[in-house]
């Protein structure tokens, strides 16, 4: 899961961007999901947690460079990553 977040060097990865990973990294695994194969190509740059009055919100950073194949997947991908962090 720690392949899946780029970070400048000598910076570490926050608890949050390595639960966001670790969610795509399984995301990828499972045999039933239908986006493992665009989710293998896609990694992060950060993560924030921000809370609004209904509910906390994750908002995950992408590198530009994976943006065409995470724009293809969003709508599923926020699927699986709210089936992930719901508490």
């Amino acid at each position: 899961a720690r392949k899946k977040i780029l970070k400048d060097k000598g910076a570490a990865p926050t608890e949050l961007e390595e639960e966001v990973a670790k969610a795509l990294f399984d995301i990828e695994v499972t045999p039933s999901s239908d986006i493992k194969a665009d989710v293998r190509d896609i990694c992060i740059t950060g993560a924030q947690e921000l809370e609004t009055k209904s509910r906390n919100v994750v908002i995950v950073h992408f590198p530009y460079r994976v943006w065409k194949h995470v724009r293809k997947i969003h709508g599923r991908l926020v699927r699986e990553m709210e089936k992930k962090f719901s508490k």
